[in-house]
């Protein structure tokens, strides 16, 4: 554990713009918890995420110049002075995430972190309440993470999947409600066929674009504050480059470019201009 440390603790690369490095992380484990889905952890020795936040990941031994950006699905602090484990939920779906699929315990990616806003921040100055999390997918991660963080207002979990559920085996809320397409291992359909926000103070939601919209809809009809977590293709992951932009609203209700890595990824859902962010 020491040797990592010193290797680990050691930044490698340059300083990206934002201040944030790159550090050496081992892998200590790998889980395939469902189809296309892989559970990886890492020895971090950065500082603790926030429920939302996310890193920019890659492999060392890589075909891909640029990191994925991967949100935070758990954190474990480690001993004093000690690195932490960063775990991560990874889609399989492209060059970069089949190569990060496809890590063992042992070897090493690069990852740089925290980057990002978090629920929390996002929604601060909202009236206490009782929460909404609505996750659909490999979106479960960042509201997983913002489940385990201590002090927060109570909440329901909502999480919806293809088929087998992942990821919420340590949430502790309310209720847990989980839907999958095919019925298995909760209700059959999707997640916005059994949510009202009615009697909600707030709503956060993570998932695809799809569902992102119609709750997004559902929230404003009702008069609920909404945020939502998007997604987007990212170079730097620091707000340098501007190729994640996405359309919202300015204070003047006029349209505007935002940096999905440095202005989000989590947005006041009624700011969001989604069909021109996610198309008709």
């Amino acid at each position: 554990m020491e040797a990592w440390r010193k290797m680990a603790e050691k930044p490698i690369g340059a300083a990206l713009p934002n201040g944030k490095r790159f550090y050496r992380c081992e892998c200590i484990d790998q889980k395939r918890p469902a189809n296309e889905i892989t559970g990886l952890e890492f020895l971090w020795p950065g500082p603790k995420p926030e429920g939302g936040q996310f890193f920019m990941v890659r492999a060392e031994r890589s075909g891909v110049f640029l990191g994925r950006p991967l949100s935070a699905a758990s954190f474990k602090p480690g001993p004093e002075g000690g690195p932490g484990v960063l775990g991560f939920l990874v889609l399989d779906k492209g060059q970069g995430t089949h190569e990060l699929c496809s890590l063992r315990p042992g070897e090493t990616a690069e990852i740089s972190g925290p980057l990002g806003n978090s629920w929390a921040a996002a929604a601060a100055g909202i009236p206490e309440g009782v929460a909404a999390f609505i996750s659909g997918g490999v979106g479960v991660a960042p509201l997983a993470l913002y489940a385990s963080e201590p002090g927060k207002r109570p909440f329901d979990f909502y999480a919806g999947f293809k088929s087998k559920p992942y990821g919420v085996e340590g949430v502790k809320s309310r209720s847990l409600i989980i839907a999958a397409e095919d019925g298995e291992g909760g209700l059959k359909g999707r997640i916005p066929d059994f949510f009202s926000p009615v009697g909600y103070s707030v709503v956060f939601s993570c998932g695809p674009e799809a569902m992102l919209k119609t709750v997004a809809a559902v929230c404003e009809e009702a008069g609920v504050p909404c945020f939502v977590s998007l997604e987007r293709r990212m170079a730097c992951g620091a707000g340098a480059c501007l190729g994640c932009t996405v359309k919202t609203w300015d204070a003047n209700n006029a349209r505007q470019n935002s940096r999905c890595c440095a202005d989000g990824p989590i947005f006041a859902a009624n700011t969001v201009i989604f069909d021109e962010v996610f198309g008709e």
